[in-house]
């Protein structure tokens, strides 16, 4: 008897445990903004407008008894990019345990790079160029630039079993990421295939915008990268020692400028701490690193698209 009796209650139990767990679903973007900021890094009108362009993508997973909704998916996957581990205050708020967050993640992660080529492209018409060029010149003055270039690193688990091409000089192991960027923070190309031992420029080379520039593709336009770059008639340096004023004051114009680079990929990681060294290192092989990272700038431009600012989580 006691048998059933306990059997009964744990049924009840669990059922009220799912009441209440739906329920916070429910709740939870009744939540002000500070909240949501502060675990999610986005306001609630993005949060819901993310979740419908993704519900589709991740609906087919969840026809199964007690599926996982698609939103608690989404945002305990936002969690985990936020900080870069699973918060257990969080998984308890949004319903979901750590095993269901690792089985959401890769979901999530896809469905969201699906909208890349929506929200990362370069300026292709004349007219988009012209307005980066302005944005550009607007900063220092240097004229016909349309894009600023980095790599920035990626911290990783060491893979097995060959970790060594992933070992960088400051002797953690990364994935070495190429950004492109506008003077506006918006990133233009993102390039997150290649481990730290490959250098910049063989990065750049190699990538969809390299070949471009190669073939001409820029007419009276450049980039702007520091001198981990090789000097182009498309991608300005600047100069290793400037003697004359003229020169002093290309290098003022370039560093001003390029440093546009140097605060996307701030934002970028502020804003997605999973991505920074401080968030610790991505328990995952590098092929779902190299996923994840691209989520996250698919996030970035969303975000700065819809002007939301970073000061709300800088904590």
């Amino acid at each position: 008897m006691d048998m059933v009796s306990n059997n009964t209650q744990e049924i009840a139990d669990r059922a009220l445990r799912r009441e209440r767990i739906f329920q916070d679903h429910v709740d939870l973007f009744s939540e002000s903004d500070e909240y949501l900021f502060g675990r999610f890094r986005l306001p609630q009108a993005v949060l819901i407008d993310l979740c419908n362009y993704l519900e589709p993508a991740l609906r087919s997973h969840t026809h199964r008894s007690n599926p996982v909704p698609p939103h608690v998916q989404v945002l305990s996957t936002l969690g985990f990019l936020a900080t870069g581990s699973f918060q257990r205050e969080l998984g308890d708020r949004v319903g979901i345990s750590q095993p269901s967050i690792s089985r959401a993640l890769p979901r999530v992660v896809d469905a969201i790079n699906q909208l890349a080529t929506q929200y990362i492209k370069c300026p292709y018409t004349a007219e988009e160029q012209v307005t980066v060029k302005r944005g550009f010149h607007l900063i220092a003055g240097l004229p016909n630039t349309i894009d600023a270039i980095d790599c920035t690193h990626v911290r990783i688990k060491a893979p097995s079993p060959d970790s060594f091409p992933y070992l960088n000089r400051k002797q953690y192991h990364s994935i070495n990421v190429q950004l492109i960027c506008d003077s506006n923070n918006h990133l233009l190309n993102v390039v997150s295939r290649f481990p730290r031992g490959a250098h910049n420029s063989y990065i750049f080379q190699n990538s969809s915008v390299g070949t471009r520039l190669e073939q001409g593709a820029a007419d009276d336009a450049w980039l702007i990268g520091d001198r981990g770059y090789a000097l182009a008639p498309w991608l300005m340096t600047p100069l290793t020692n400037p003697q004359t004023p003229r020169e002093v004051s290309y290098n003022q114009m370039h560093a001003r400028t390029r440093s546009t680079i140097e605060r996307t990929i701030g934002i970028l990681k502020g804003r997605w701490m999973c991505l920074d060294t401080a968030g610790g290192k991505l328990l995952y092989k590098p092929e779902k690193v190299c996923r994840i990272i691209m989520a996250c700038c698919v996030l970035h431009n969303i975000a700065m698209k819809r002007g939301v600012p970073l000061a709300h989580h800088a904590s």
